[in-house]
């Protein structure tokens, strides 16, 4: 293994780039390191990463198991061995017979321990063995026949609708149960384990976690494993939410995923009580609904038919149905022997959700694919906002509770829920507002101030408050699940509705659950758009307690590590407290710390200078840790043509500073080369803008001047939709126009879709051959510099990062973030080897040497600058007609 290996098991002839990629991460992984991987889309970067990661950990438990027996056959003999008497001794040694005695005693345990482990991963592979040779396959059919009625049964039983019986009796779920402690030492268990529960306990073997950003492309992932010839002898389980994974329909009718947290916990919680009530006397009320699917017995056989044959979600769905048998939990048992856990990379970033998930990253190797925007993402999900109308929401609910149940709160639990209140109230003060008014009618100053974690303490004068001991007493009593309960129960006793809120395991994740939202691209099919907005409207106006948890959460970050944004919008209502993460690297630190290699790939990592300053040497790890490796693309040099124009057709120097850009002759010179890039480009061209705003109002001049009518005769234009849910829509109407172009010489040439950085179509979507022939990039989209958050992250960084190059870690970032947007949307084209595109990027800021240096290395070393409109247009139809000339 120090060696490394030479050849791979791959599924055909490797590319050398793979053979390069593939020995270089089983190097980094022998070696404990810290890999930041580029691999352009399209050089099968997951197939190099299966084939050298699954071939690292073959090889490595094969030495393990090779060393575990040399140590056995040792230890053995030295017990065999009798020691000889020693002819000298002093006086102040111990006696031979205790020195022999206790050396005898380390190797019995040593033997002992190796023939244990010994035991288990024979015992391990057996069962493997077992399940994909389908031994039990008799004994599970019958044991499915016998447990169908009884899952029936209880379906019937969870279906049923509970009556609302009177009196305090019912109150009693409600009522937030002694607090007994604040020292974590002495955290009990909510729930009594079984013994069916114990038998499903296993320990984690080595294994590998690989994480990417949807679970689209996690699905992708897993159908590049079962094409590998790892496919039969891997064992692999791809982790979802409740959501993803739930195969009850009346928990899933629920909608949000919040509502289906609290529902599958509170069966749970029945399932458990039921257990302990076995034998006692049941008190007087409706019967608590349990979940059919959540069974030991069930759960253990989707366990091993998970663990025995590689599944995708799609397929463990439908095992579960079959099974009767919950997915969600069959394959969070499944993590332990597993040797490949797939999982979106935000449940492995967040502490909190990564326990829930019982994932153990000690030793372990992690995987993070997509990492392009790793920083941003650890950032998004640590940090929280609520609005003044959540807080007012929150005081007015807990108020109300307390108030009814004063008189069955024990003494600390009323203490406690005096502080959150005086908390939320000291929240609202900041906002400029009083709680008990109506938030919507309460006028504010606008405005917005940046303030530290320390700062804003003293102005909320909260400051007296413990906040570490506010987190635990949320989790340990289950405040925001008692609290939702009780809304939904007296809605009409001067309470808005709100749904049930989640419990211990959505405990401070309300950053983790906004940032997912922001992954829902594809809404339900049917459903309208104002259908979608009310149900995104139940979902934030559902837990204001949960997401008031989040924020307190976030307020016990360092001082250094954060910022808290006030802003004030004219009312209460519309104002907000947000927490702005400010060093990602203290919560990464974790995965880097306890893993024993992390890998970080991409399609294009560039640049990644202040990656590794800002996620790694921020974290501790030691530049010797860290190893960069980075390929070219497979594709031939003359398939791509990346141009830089300085000057349009009329001679108009492309300047597209916020300053200029909005003037009509630049407008019009925009037009003017999309235009000539029309007339010679076959197929789809792409053109990205570098926000929404920019390209409604250049589309607008272009209506007035009739530049759009123009380009119209030529292609048929598209505009990236505004809702997500229109996005496959668009997609499918603009490839289905390319292809009957391409049917229909005669007619248009193609299509023309305007697109916005960092939108909806500049990540995640594949614009290959015939869709992407052309992709235009019209300025350089640098942030807003104007926006708090980014002056405050620029100050962050100049103050605690080193300077390089002349050049603050501040202005970097800003430049870093443009190129990294501008390196995404480029990307969307040149999917294969086979495919071919020219890219043009319209600014005359591109040519300079540091801008270029931040493009792609295979992008950049083809890449020409051309101070004239005419040279660049030349190079373009030759490109074009060559290729049309070989395919003829």
């Amino acid at each position: 293994m120090e060696n490394g290996r030479d050849t791979f098991p791959f599924p055909y002839q490797p590319y050398n780039i793979q053979e390069q990629f593939m020995q270089a991460l089983y190097s980094a992984l022998d070696q404990g390191k810290v890999g930041i991987f580029e691999s352009p889309t399209g050089t099968g970067k997951s197939l190099s990463l299966i084939c050298g990661a699954l071939s690292w950990l073959t090889d490595f438990e094969e030495k393990r198991k090779q060393e575990s027996a040399a140590l056995l056959h040792e230890g053995e003999a030295a017990l065999s061995t009798v020691t000889a008497p020693s002819s000298t001794s002093s006086s102040s040694a111990e006696p031979d017979w205790i020195t022999d005695f206790v050396q005898k005693k380390a190797d019995r345990d040593l033997v002992s321990k190796l023939k244990d482990e010994e035991l288990k991963r024979k015992k391990r592979e057996e069962r493997l063995e077992m399940i994909r040779n389908n031994v039990q396959l008799k004994y599970a059919m019958k044991r499915k026949s016998c447990e169908n009625e009884e899952a029936i049964k209880l379906l019937q039983l969870s279906k049923e609708e509970q009556t609302e019986p009177q009196g305090d009796q019912e109150d009693e779920e409600l009522i937030i149960a002694e607090y007994e402690s604040d020292d974590e030492s002495k955290t009990k268990s909510r729930f009594s384990t079984t013994e069916e529960d114990d038998d499903l306990v296993e320990e984690h073997v080595t294994k590998i976690y690989y994480c990417s950003r949807t679970h689209s492309q996690l699905a992708q992932f897993v159908h590049e494993v079962q094409k590998s010839p790892f496919s039969k002898d891997i064992s692999l389980v791809t982790l979802g939410s409740r959501q993803n994974l739930c195969i009850n329909d009346e928990v899933r009718r629920l909608g949000s995923s919040q509502r289906i947290n609290d529902r599958c916990l509170e069966m749970q919680k029945n399932k458990h009580d039921k257990h302990q009530e076995e034998g006692v006397k049941r008190k007087r009320g409706p019967a608590k609904s349990v979940c059919p699917y959540n069974k030991a017995t069930a759960l253990q056989q989707m366990r091993d038919d998970v663990l025995g044959k590689v599944h995708d979600i799609e397929q463990m769905l439908k095992l579960g149905r079959e099974t009767h048998s919950c997915p969600y939990y069959a394959t969070r048992l499944s993590v332990p022997p597993a040797q490949l856990v797939v999982l979106p990379y935000q449940i492995l970033l967040h502490e909190a959700t990564r326990k829930a998930a019982g994932i153990q990253l000690k030793g372990q190797v992690v995987i993070i694919d997509e990492a392009h925007n790793l920083s941003d993402t650890l950032s998004c999900i640590h940090s929280a906002e609520l609005t003044g109308a959540q807080l007012c929401r929150a005081h007015s609910q807990l108020t109300q509770y307390s108030d009814r149940y004063k008189s069955r709160l024990k003494a600390k639990n009323l203490m406690y829920i005096k502080q959150i209140l005086f908390v939320v109230e000291g929240l609202v003060r900041v906002l400029g507002g009083k709680v008990g008014q109506n938030p919507q009618t309460q006028t504010t100053q606008t405005g917005t101030e940046v303030l530290t974690i320390n700062n804003f303490l003293f102005k909320a004068q909260i400051d007296n408050i413990n906040l570490f001991k506010l987190p635990r007493y949320f989790e340990k009593s289950l405040i925001s699940r008692k609290l939702g309960g009780f809304v939904e129960k007296y809605a009409g006793s001067g309470v808005s509705l709100h749904t049930q809120n989640s419990i211990k395991e959505n405990r401070r994740t309300e950053g983790l659950n906004r940032y997912l939202q922001t992954l829902q691209s594809n809404p339900t099919p049917g459903s309208s758009a104002d259908q979608q907005g009310s149900e995104a409207e139940k979902v934030l106006s559902a837990s204001p307690m949960m997401q008031v948890e989040g924020f307190f959460m976030a307020l016990t970050n360092s001082n250094t590590d954060g910022r808290v944004v006030v802003q004030r919008q004219g009312t209460v209502s519309e104002s907000s407290v947000k927490f702005l993460l400010l060093n990602p690297a203290v919560h990464f630190a974790q995965v880097l710390e306890q893993s024993r290699a992390v890998i970080i790939a991409g399609g294009t990592m560039q640049p990644v200078s202040d990656f590794k300053q800002e996620l790694l040497f921020s974290a501790g790890v030691g530049e010797e840790r860290i190893t960069e490796f980075s390929c070219g693309h497979v594709i031939p040099p003359e398939n791509i043509l990346p141009l830089v124009l300085c000057r349009g057709p009329s001679g108009q120097e492309l300047d597209y500073t916020f300053q200029s850009r909005d003037t009509p002759r630049m407008m019009d010179e925009t037009g003017r080369i999309l235009s000539n890039i029309c007339n010679v480009v076959p197929g789809g061209v792409v053109c990205f803008f570098p926000s929404y705003e920019y390209s409604r109002r250049i589309v607008s001049h272009w209506e007035a001047s009739g530049a759009l009518s123009r380009l119209a005769n030529r292609k048929k234009i598209f505009q990236e939709p505004k809702k997500a849910n229109q996005v496959e829509q668009v997609l499918s109407e603009f490839s289905r126009c390319i292809q009957r172009c391409a049917a229909d010489p005669g007619g248009l040439t193609g299509a023309l879709l305007f697109s916005v950085v960092g939108g909806k179509m500049s990540e995640g979507i594949n614009f290959s051959d015939d869709l992407g022939r052309c992709v235009v990039m019209v300025g350089m989209p640098y942030p807003n510099i104007k926006s708090p958050e980014l002056q405050e992250k620029m100050s962050y960084l100049d103050k605690y990062l080193p300077h390089n190059g002349g050049k603050s870690p501040g202005q970097a970032l800003i430049e870093n973030q443009c190129m990294k947007a501008v390196n995404q949307s480029i990307g969307r084209a040149i999917r294969h080897r086979g495919d071919y595109s020219s890219i043009v990027l319209c600014d005359r800021r591109y040519a300079r040497p540091a801008t270029l240096s931040k493009l792609p290395e295979w992008i950049k070393e083809r890449t020409s600058t051309h101070t004239t409109f005419g040279p660049a247009f030349a190079a373009l139809r030759k490109f074009f007609l060559e290729k049309k000339q070989k395919q003829v």
